[in-house]
């Protein structure tokens, strides 16, 4: 391996869709942003453990993946975030030492309250007719393909 570059890191996401086809967003502690729950793999863990695990510490739910529905790229930070639509299967919200506060969103109000980066996570995820999309931002913005 060569150690002269840098190297990417791994994150998951789960955009939890309800009944009425909202989506779950969490506000984050840290820096206030709402966006879907997720964050980095552990190295030796699979990405389906990881997603679980991630959304069961950010929310207190437990979810079942239904399907991958975006790769995106922080090409400021090397980031790469896998993305998948979830569907709930068992716990209660609650906050956490990462989340303040939740909200079911609709489409217009992802848009309202998350970062263009963030936003389109979720809005690809709301498509359930569309293929995975991929994607690169600069952390906050949008970067057209090369």
């Amino acid at each position: 391996m060569d150690h002269h570059h840098p190297q990417h890191s791994v994150s998951v996401a789960g955009v939890i869709i309800d009944d009425q086809g909202r989506a779950l967003l969490t506000q984050r502690r840290d820096n206030d942003h709402w966006e879907a729950p997720g964050g980095v793999l552990e190295r030796d863990e699979d990405i389906t453990t990881g997603l679980l695990r991630e959304i069961h510490e950010e929310t207190g739910l437990h979810v079942e993946p239904v399907t991958l529905t975006g790769v995106y790229k922080n090409m400021t930070r090397g980031i790469i975030a896998l993305v998948f639509r979830c569907k709930v299967i068992g716990g209660h919200l609650t906050e956490t030492d990462e989340t303040r506060a939740f909200r079911w969103v609709t489409a217009d109000e992802v848009q309202e309250l998350a970062s263009e980066a963030f936003a389109i996570r979720v809005l690809d995820a709301m498509h359930h007719d569309h293929p995975p999309a991929v994607r690169q931002h600069d952390g906050v913005h949008l970067l057209e393909p090369l």
